[in-house]
């Protein structure tokens, strides 16, 4: 049976309230994390990507499956959730022959497993943040992947113009829209129908509400599947809520864009 979707607003008072006093162990992080928004707000205004790859700097001082996955990300649950995109990509018909673009790739946490299956030079990762992609080239090495040729490039924006048309027979983001504001999702959505190969698909999670769209600090963004189907569909792509993806339980919903071709 697919989850319920969430609907409680994490940024109302009540609800922190409630919840510092179910968890008050997890209520000095918080304080951290909230001194810490501050601050980078203060220092990069709405530039969003350049707010996200101070934290995600931040958080990789920990380590980086921390700062993929959240403070309490262990190497068991990296590995967890990779396989599970990994294992929905294959059910869905991934092709070694196809040319995956991953969006958000991090250390590789599905990138792995994808590099390995995909024929070589096929599968191709960018990040916002330098400290990340680092660890990823730890990754390839880890793995031994040097010869499946992996193309791994930092960027600052998602206008994806360094890439060439109708190439991306799959592109895919994982816990990437859920710490994204909606203006850069449009930017991504104004762009990725060049990037698609005709008749391929662009695979995203995001944190679903059914209630208020909201953000917690401007790390985490709750939104109506409605909203971005039609930010979707004002750029010529069409998105479907993933039935079978709700049924597992990682916590977020996703949907798959198509071009409209």
């Amino acid at each position: 049976m697919a989850r319920t979707a969430p609907s409680r607003d994490r940024s109302r008072l009540l609800y922190k309230a409630a919840y510092a006093l179910r968890r008050p162990g997890r209520v000095p992080r918080y304080a951290r994390r909230s001194l810490r928004d501050a601050m980078l707000r203060a220092r990069y205004g709405r530039d969003h990507v350049a707010y996200y790859r101070a934290v995600m700097a931040s958080d990789s001082e920990r380590s980086a499956e921390s700062a993929v996955g959240g403070p309490t990300s262990s190497r068991e649950a990296w590995l967890r959730i990779g396989k599970w995109q990994y294992e929905y990509l294959l059910a869905h018909g991934l092709k070694p022959a196809d040319r995956l673009l991953e969006i958000g790739c991090g250390n590789l946490r599905a990138g792995w497993r994808l590099m390995r299956y995909l024929e070589p030079g096929h599968y191709y990762g960018i990040d916002i943040s330098p400290h990340i992609l680092l660890s990823a080239k730890d990754t390839v090495v880890r793995y031994g992947l040097q010869d499946r040729l992996p193309h791994l490039t930092l960027t600052d924006n998602l206008s994806f113009d360094f890439l060439p048309a109708d190439h991306f027979t799959v592109i895919h983001a994982h816990s990437v829209f859920s710490h994204t504001p909606l203006e850069v999702i449009e930017e991504c959505f104004e762009h990725v129908g060049r990037i698609l190969a005709p008749g391929g698909f662009f695979d995203l999670t995001f944190d679903r509400t059914e209630g208020r769209e909201h953000h917690v600090l401007r790390e985490d963004f709750y939104y109506r599947t409605e909203t971005l189907a039609a930010l979707a569909a004002r750029h010529g792509l069409s998105a479907e809520l993933m039935a079978d993806w709700e049924a597992m339980p990682h916590g977020q919903s996703k949907l798959r864009i198509r071009a409209d071709r």
